[in-house]
């Protein structure tokens, strides 16, 4: 006979002086972003708890654009990508009558406090705007860079990282049948998490990321010791925010260099945003989603929930925001030994 499994809320969960829970999404989409809502949602009613999302970021927070979420209305969302509460960037938001705004439109709610979805850009926010009003805020990473401090995956990278190896996948079969050299640009503006480990797992023969300078000399070498006899093509992943000034740029230097190779770029775009979330991000945006919603019933604020080891983790905002996270060197140099 099975036993019946019952979970019991804390002492402290229900003493919480929190009792309306507002959410939103802000910054760049990135799939997984519907799981969180879901996850936030659920354990907030779980524990007794109103929800109300906020439309479109700061911006719907400013503008007043909110509505109550039950459990209904996150139901068969966990497989779509994007995000049911919309998103957008709020120039007001950084203004401190924005702000004013922003709380006023919340007080009026009687929410009591945030859970906010995003990346840096919505954790500065968050930050200042938990500094002068007070209020409790959790922030969950969701950005397909991942580039926060202080978890080892943020919601919506897996499956970026997922379409990019796919597409990869499928251009080397272009460059192979013409014997062609690829350039291929990938997301990562101030970091090359994407575009490393899409060099990796796709066989890339070269990877230029913003945390190292790219030599030309060195590309040189990498390149033609991937044209050596074994091979007829190449593929080099290119992040978007590489010092020597994107794809385009790169291949136009090649190509003027080295006029005998065929030479084409591809950049891919916000494809990588899109799409269904794998299995990892599903799980790891509904882990967060519960953890950022206990952590407020738990007192803490102006922190993101993270995870390390497999272990959630709290990184307060000005270290998640300030510290750069720092790039495994000996991924890096796995490039060169796997093109070999």
């Amino acid at each position: 006979m099975s036993k019946e499994i019952r979970i019991s809320m804390p002492d402290d969960y229900i003493d919480s002086p929190i009792k309306k829970i507002g959410v939103l999404t802000s910054g760049g989409d990135a799939p997984g972003m519907n799981a969180a809502v879901r996850a936030v949602t659920r354990t907030s009613i779980f524990y007794g708890r109103e929800v109300v999302g906020i439309l479109h970021g700061y911006k719907g927070l400013i503008e007043n654009i909110m509505k109550p979420l039950g459990s209904g209305d996150v139901s068969n969302i966990i497989q779509l990508g994007g995000t049911i509460l919309k998103t957008a960037r709020s120039m007001e938001f950084r203004t401190p009558e924005g702000r004013e705004k922003a709380y006023q439109n919340l007080k009026n709610a009687g929410i009591d406090a945030l859970i906010v979805i995003g990346g840096d850009g919505t954790f500065s926010g968050a930050r200042i705007f938990a500094q002068e009003y007070g209020i409790p805020i959790v922030g969950i990473p969701g950005t397909i860079d991942n580039d926060l401090f202080g978890t080892d995956f943020t919601i919506g990278y897996d499956t970026a990282l997922n379409t990019i190896i796919e597409a990869v996948d499928k251009i080397r079969d272009t460059a192979t049948a013409h014997e062609r050299l690829f350039f291929i640009e990938v997301m990562g503006r101030d970091a090359g998490f994407l575009a490393l480990n899409g060099g990796i797992a796709s066989g890339a023969e070269a990877v230029l990321i913003p945390e190292t300078d790219t030599d030309l000399k060195t590309l040189e070498k990498l390149i033609k010791s991937g044209y050596r006899q074994s091979k007829n093509s190449s593929i080099v992943l290119v992040a978007e925010g590489e010092k020597a000034g994107g794809a385009f740029n790169i291949a136009r230097q090649v190509e003027q260099d080295y006029p005998q190779y065929d030479v084409r770029v591809t950049v891919l775009g916000h494809i990588q945003r899109g799409g269904s979330p794998t299995a990892s991000d599903r799980i790891l945006a509904s882990r967060l989603g519960v953890a950022a919603v206990e952590t407020l019933l738990d007192d803490q604020q102006s922190v993101m929930v993270g995870i390390e080891n497999d272990q959630i983790s709290l990184v307060p905002f000005n270290k998640a925001i300030k510290y750069d996270k720092e790039m495994n060197r000996k991924l890096f140099d796995s490039i060169q030994i796997l093109s070999s």
